[in-house]
């Protein structure tokens, strides 16, 4: 809406406008924030009862209410460019799987490259130690497992992409910059700092996926660099995530364990 003197009248509460203002990084950090800190609630659900299902939907609400909250303190998103973004996004869950198997297959001690490097233990919202292999189609039965797979599926194709690209591409690739200032970078501007540093960086997110989360981020990146839109990168994102999960369930039922990917 438009007001008298041309100037767009935000619908948002006042707390929110009031929050941005003490803290103007919080549209492009705070979801992602929230969506760590809900999923602690939601991990807590016991498995096999539709608690767990009911859990995850709800953290899929609190964190897309959040999420939209702050839309209108973001950048401007730009164009989803399907022709890039859908052709990458296979591309990127291919790459997770096959580069990650190829790593499992490289020793590296007691250990292989495709782990992480014998980290062992846990600190909250990351999983050091190797992943269990556990077979979720025979843990959820008939409708109890596509139920499952359905709730988690939607969470990582419709708000995952969403806060983590906000996070990382809106707001950290340009952090790496200009930290104080990162709004007056241009989304889109490429350095090498920023550009292999946030890449790196993405291993404290996916430490047991080390090597296939840097070169993930670095494919992120670059689409990020050539396209400059958000919108592209959620539509990437959520591709790579829709095909990784789908390949995982079909994998179940072909009788081979790809649950590591889960």
């Amino acid at each position: 809406m438009i007001d008298g003197t041309q100037q767009p009248v935000l619908r948002e509460p006042e707390w929110v406008s009031r929050a941005v203002v003490a803290e103007p990084r919080l549209p492009l950090m705070g979801p992602m924030m929230a969506y760590l800190l809900l999923m602690l609630f939601a991990d807590m659900a016991p498995e096999v009862t539709p608690w767990n299902q009911i859990a995850i939907a709800l953290h899929m609400a609190a964190a897309g209410w959040a999420t939209w909250l702050m839309r209108h303190h973001w950048p401007r998103l730009g164009k989803a460019d399907l022709w890039v973004a859908i052709p990458v996004g296979v591309f990127a869950a291919w790459m997770w799987v096959a580069g990650q198997h190829w790593l499992e297959g490289i020793a590296f001690g007691d250990s292989t490259l495709g782990g992480a490097f014998g980290i062992s233990g846990s600190v909250p919202f990351v999983e050091f130690s190797p992943v269990e292999m556990k077979d979720v189609a025979a843990t959820y039965q008939g409708a109890g497992f596509w139920a499952h797979a359905v709730m988690k599926i939607s969470r990582a194709v419709l708000i995952v992409p969403v806060v983590e690209e906000l996070f990382w591409r809106g707001f950290l690739l340009r952090a790496f910059i200009k930290w104080d200032r990162f709004d007056e970078v241009p989304l889109g501007k490429f350095t090498w700092f920023s550009f292999l540093g946030t890449s790196l960086l993405s291993i404290v997110q996916h430490p047991a996926n080390w090597g296939v989360s840097i070169l993930c981020w670095m494919l992120f990146n670059a689409v990020f660099c050539w396209r400059k839109s958000l919108m592209c990168l959620f539509v990437t994102h959520g591709i790579t995530n829709l095909v990784l999960y789908a390949y995982v369930v079909w994998a179940s039922f072909k009788g081979t364990n790809e649950w590591q990917f889960w």
